[in-house]
């Protein structure tokens, strides 16, 4: 290891050089505060930064064992010095510096949830930031003095209001920490208490817009409460005893009025998969880790997926059993949807009408009457709803407000009138009484045959060119090799970091087909081996510290097989 001095006079003499000179720099330094890790130096400014790590050993650093006694804990904190880190950038950092991307500091952007990253490492020997640089240069000369400034005066400054625990305020620190291990703790607890969701009494779903995922403030938010005959309470580890709504296994309708909140409960829910910061609102909104969004996909490619307990009998004897098309339809895609969502072992589903297929959700006994059932291939959701839960043990919540046949098989339905909730069913189902559908059940007896598709390495090929190419393009785009894997419309992926780390573990997963494992069986391996060996272990670039992946679950990890046009399976 270098010291510091080395540093500085290496930056000294190629000052005014081509740019590639800035390569004498890759290397590691003692700075005696901390440890400098060049791991990559860009070849030019308008390429991507540099890599760097900085490393703090825990003798100065002093961050209480306790914040990061358990993985749930240390993934906490780990996101909060990200945060920490990313604010101190802000505050020091000056920016424009020359060419390209010159005098730019980054670090992983953190968005409302608190995921598993590899931003920030932190052991009981160290805290360890990863961080990407823009080198400064002029057109493609070397600003040598700029970058001292940078390596000697700003990243002190950023290193000592960020990573030391003294600089911190330690009552936020510990919240962070504790606000995700009560969240933890009660997706762990809901299993076993027969709910799927919980919505904590005084939350504020509401997000600020459709662009935006903050918080809603202002007069006009409405804190939700908990209908009496839905309410729960539970003792959780550090907010002691909490109260709120369970959402009960088995099938919930939310109904309601247009721009009531039906939709807007529905998405809570589905971002309860997910853990997030206080002061968010939704911090005590958790779901089962086994929950996945379903909606219509039109335009979806689809390989050999079994949706026959759904449509059968197309025209033309098209198979359902191994169904494939390049271009799905809005009630094949959603039938695709679940039945992939089934088979990685989803166990909730959530649907909401809006964005579902009509002709998949429901067929009323008018057209019952006019299209007879041997003529009709869809056997719409309604009808299966009840076997996916006495068949498989799926839950199902609905956000409906169109169709009130769904009242015919609800365990529970809450209505959503100007933001509160109340609890209807028994209302629901006087209605029910009062007003027979006579509609005819098309469902049969039992729900159908699930499916195991066992992946084949042809079509995962990620050359383009000469060269593996695999990156996000935003939030919802990987370029694979020569394709664009669009995941647009997979809503549960919620970071430009998961779309970077699906884009590589696809690659990964290369080394587990074997044409007999399945397409569950290989996801289930990788995660196990990342979870073994850290989220590190799917960078390609080896000795290079990857430092912008955040942990995806594996429903979005299929849902990006499942989307590649080449992928293919037996």
């Amino acid at each position: 290891m270098y010291s510091k001095d080395y540093l500085a006079k290496t930056l000294k003499r190629i000052n005014g050089k081509g740019y590639k000179a800035y390569k004498d720099i890759q290397g590691s330094y003692d700075f005696k505060e901390f440890q400098l890790y060049i791991d990559y130096v860009q070849g030019d400014p308008f390429a991507s930064p540099s890599r760097l790590r900085v490393r703090v050993p825990q003798e100065r650093g002093q961050i209480p064992q306790e914040l990061f006694s358990s993985k749930m804990r240390r993934v906490a904190l780990e996101d909060y010095l990200t945060r920490q880190f990313s604010r101190g950038i802000n505050t020091v950092i000056k920016r424009s510096r020359g060419t390209g991307k010159s005098g730019m500091i980054f670090i992983d952007s953190c968005g409302q949830e608190i995921l598993e990253r590899t931003s920030m490492v932190v052991n009981s020997h160290y805290i360890e930031a990863r961080i990407s640089m823009g080198l400064p240069a002029r057109g493609r000369k070397v600003l040598s003095n700029e970058a001292a400034d940078m390596f000697f005066k700003e990243l002190p400054k950023i290193v000592d209001i960020s990573l030391l625990y003294s600089s911190l305020e330690g009552e936020k620190v510990k919240n962070h920490v504790e606000i995700n291990e009560d969240q933890d703790f009660i997706r762990r607890e809901l299993e076993r208490l027969g709910l799927v969701s919980f919505i904590r009494n005084n939350s504020l779903l509401p997000r600020r817009s459709g662009i935006s995922d903050l918080p809603m403030t202002g007069e006009g938010v409405v804190p939700f409460v908990s209908p009496p005959e839905l309410e729960v309470q539970l003792e959780v580890p550090n907010a002691g005893r909490i109260k709120g709504m369970g959402i009960p296994e088995g099938i919930t309708l939310v109904v309601g009025g247009g721009y009531h909140g039906k939709s807007t409960l529905l998405r809570a829910v589905e971002r309860g998969v997910y853990n997030h910061i206080p002061r968010d609102g939704r911090e005590y909104v958790v779901t089962r880790e086994d929950a996945v969004k379903i909606r219509a996909e039109d335009g979806r490619r689809v390989e050999k997926v079994n949706i026959s307990p759904f449509i059968n009998n197309l025209p033309f004897g098209k198979d359902t059993v191994e169904f494939s098309t390049d271009e799905a339809s809005g009630s094949t895609s959603q039938a695709a949807n679940i039945m992939e969502a089934l088979e990685l072992g989803g166990r909730v589903l959530l649907l909401d009408e809006d964005t579902s297929a009509t002709n998949f959700m429901i067929r009323d006994v008018r057209m019952q009457s006019l299209v007879a059932k041997d003529k009709e291939p869809i056997t719409p959701f309604i009808d299966k709803v009840k076997l996916l839960k006495e068949d498989l043990k799926v839950s199902s919540i609905l956000v409906l407000g169109g169709s009130g046949d769904y009242f015919d098989a609800a365990d529970n339905v809450i209505m959503m009138d100007e933001y509160k909730v109340r609890e209807v069913t028994e209302r629901a189902r006087e209605i029910s009484s009062r007003y027979p559908t006579e509609r005819k059940e098309e469902g049969g007896k039992n729900f159908g045959a699930l499916a195991s598709r066992v992946p084949l390495q042809k079509g995962l090929d990620p050359v383009k060119g000469r060269k593996v190419k695999i990156s996000a393009k935003g939030l919802n785009t990987i370029q694979f090799g020569r394709q664009e894997v669009d995941l647009s419309l997979v809503e549960q992926l919620v970071d430009i970091s998961q779309t970077r780390a699906v884009g590589d573990i696809l690659y990964l997963s290369v080394n587990f087909i074997d044409g007999k494992r399945t397409l569950a069986e290989i996801i289930e391996l990788v995660l196990r081996q990342i979870e073994k060996e850290g989220l590190d272990l799917i960078s390609p670039f080896k000795g290079q510290h990857p430092g912008e992946y955040a942990l995806p679950r594996k429903y979005e990890i299929a849902a990006a097989f499942n989307r590649l046009r080449s992928f293919c399976v037996k």
